[in-house]
């Protein structure tokens, strides 16, 4: 074998080896679509299973379908204030050792009316270790309900928008009207 062929592969492995302890491996990596918050990947499956208790899936879309946790992380991370934005993660964070302690099972082990008693429960909870997850718990609550209902899904082919006043026809019955428009 030729000398410098095999100095030149002793350099690239001695150099592959330096650099292996600044490589980070680890599978939960933060999401760098949300610039303002460090969130990772993990986190925002469970952010996506809170939204899906909410709204779950049954004759129409759930809240999963149609991507509300997505929507969720974009108003926390454009909307709010740092602090907010900090409250929030700090109560994503605090959420799997809640439901432990409560529940004594992960959140994805947990019957849906096991679910929903713990994120009912947990909205209305007290003191100031509790105060960072009881916002990020209403606050998924309000932005899952406010993306549901604005969502493309809901606007089109549930409760088709219109605009006000509307069409006009002044000789139709009462009986035969058709379900009411509630956007205007």
């Amino acid at each position: 074998m030729n000398r410098r062929i095999a100095l030149r592969h002793l350099a690239l492995i001695s150099g592959g080896l330096v650099m292996i302890p600044s490589c980070d491996f680890s599978s939960d990596d933060i999401l760098a679509a949300y610039e303002n918050l460090k969130v990772t990947a993990s986190q925002k499956k469970l952010l996506g299973e809170i939204s899906n208790t909410i709204i779950p899936a049954g004759e129409i879309k759930g809240a999963l379908d149609i991507e509300v946790p997505d929507f969720i992380l974009v108003m926390v991370n454009d909307c709010m204030t740092s602090e907010n934005q900090a409250q929030f993660t700090t109560g994503l964070a605090a959420f799997p050792d809640y439901v432990k302690n409560t529940a004594g099972k992960q959140y994805d082990k947990l019957s849906t009316k096991e679910k929903e008693e713990l994120i009912l429960a947990g909205t209305k909870l007290e003191g100031d270790e509790n105060k960072a997850l009881t916002y990020f718990l209403n606050t998924t609550k309000r932005f899952t309900i406010q993306g549901y209902m604005a969502s493309e899904y809901i606007q089109t082919e549930i409760m088709p928008y219109s605009l006000i006043p509307g069409e006009y026809n002044g000789a139709v019955l009462i009986t035969d009207l058709q379900k009411p428009r509630i956007n205007g």
